[in-house]
């Protein structure tokens, strides 16, 4: 080690005799340097000497003075690291920093944003109450109109899917045969049943593949599947609600299915919008909170319960607990369903029709996956007719 390095002061004689600072590029003065050793050599412990600055000085320059490099070595070797092309500035003391602007107590906090419901609630409210009159007075006074009004939801709901399929995929799905083949189809099953609804929803595939042979080959296979999935999704599975109309009570079995979907959506909607911190599925709908399907689970079940024991034929409470519950699930993940539907396209609604709610699709979504379910538990636990 050089331990003559350590004999002269920084203050005394370290920029030359003439305290001028440095000459730009020169090496600094002193006695003979190794790198090497310069590497090694022992910090000496800070030791305040005189005043460098003389006495008037403030206390950052004097706290940047005590908390420099003390010997010249360290210096040199803390200059070896810098850019060449930024020398060092001798006796040059450190810039002091401007505090950070302190919050102006005066000023009041900004007020917490409100919730937003997201839509427009009057616009909603008001298709709702209108839509539910109409159901509501052709299921009570004309079945068969209620079931036309079934076939008219179908057909708008296909031209909205395959339109959206078309616009925003390129898909053509082909809508003449998926509208007269779903009509059909809800008729079917409304006067044979099961058996009617499977028969016409293999003639309306049929009907699809052979329909889209019209047109050049390139993307048949593509637009034949949109096709097949667009006939199972909407109409298909719409020809449950007819088949709950066939039975005695029928009227009231469907009222009982629209009421507990509406209660689980709503309930979903309400604690949701609440209460919700914690996302359901954030990649598929951000909306959806945990919180919000208990909510949906919760109304739904007191809502299946009181149906159940006051509205159906032979229903109990506890029937009632199991359909709400069943209820709130189905409708929870074809709402999610539709949503995939709707990220993959790239659009937030299918439709314009329903100020408030979108279009028909985004209405059916809870209800589609729904009516099956609700035929099912209604056929074991009250029967058929």
């Amino acid at each position: 080690m050089n331990d003559s390095s350590w004999a002269t002061p920084p203050h005394a004689g370290y920029w030359g005799p003439s305290d001028q600072g440095p000459v730009q590029g020169a090496a600094p003065a002193g006695p003979a340097y190794d790198a090497h050793d310069a590497q090694h050599t022992r910090p000496m412990p800070i030791v305040p000497d005189g005043p460098a600055y003389g006495g008037d000085q403030d206390d950052d320059r004097g706290a940047a003075r005590l908390s420099g490099p003390l010997f010249r070595d360290e210096t040199f070797r803390n200059a070896t690291v810098r850019d060449e092309t930024t020398p060092a500035q001798p006796h040059a003391a450190p810039q002091k920093q401007d505090p950070e602007p302190m919050p102006d107590a005066s000023q009041p906090a900004p007020a917490p944003q409100k919730k937003s419901a997201g839509r427009d609630l009057g616009a909603a409210i008001g298709v709702g109450v209108g839509l539910g009159a109409v159901i509501i007075a052709s299921l009570f006074f004309v079945k068969a109109v209620f079931v036309g009004v079934i076939a008219v939801a179908v057909v708008v709901g296909l031209w909205e899917l395959t339109s959206r399929l078309q616009e925003r995929k390129g898909i053509k799905a082909p809508l003449v045969p998926l509208a007269l083949g779903g009509a059909a189809m809800v008729v079917a099953g409304y006067v044979r049943g099961a058996e009617g609804a499977w028969v016409a929803m293999a003639l309306t595939a049929l009907a699809v593949l052979v329909w889209r042979m019209t047109e050049p080959p390139e993307g048949y296979l593509r637009d034949v599947t949109a096709g097949v999935f667009a006939a199972f999704y909407v109409p298909f599975l719409a020809t449950f609600v007819a088949m709950m109309l066939t039975a005695e009570d029928g009227a009231v079995r469907v009222l009982t299915f629209l009421l507990l979907t509406v209660v689980s959506d709503t309930g979903a909607y309400a604690v949701g919008w609440r209460f919700g911190t914690h996302k359901l599925a954030p990649r598929i709908s951000p909306g959806k909170t945990r919180e919000g399907l208990v909510g949906a689970v919760a109304f739904a079940m007191v809502a299946g319960a009181l149906c159940m024991q006051f509205l159906i034929d032979d229903g109990r409470w506890w029937q009632g607990l199991l359909l709400g519950l069943a209820v709130a699930a189905s409708a929870t993940l074809g709402d999610l369903g539709e949503s995939m539907i709707k990220r993959d396209l790239g659009i937030k609604d299918m439709g314009t029709l329903l100020p408030g709610h979108g279009g028909i699709m985004d209405r059916l979504d809870s209800l589609l996956p729904t009516a099956p379910v609700v035929w099912l538990l209604m056929v074991l636990f009250v029967g058929s007719s």
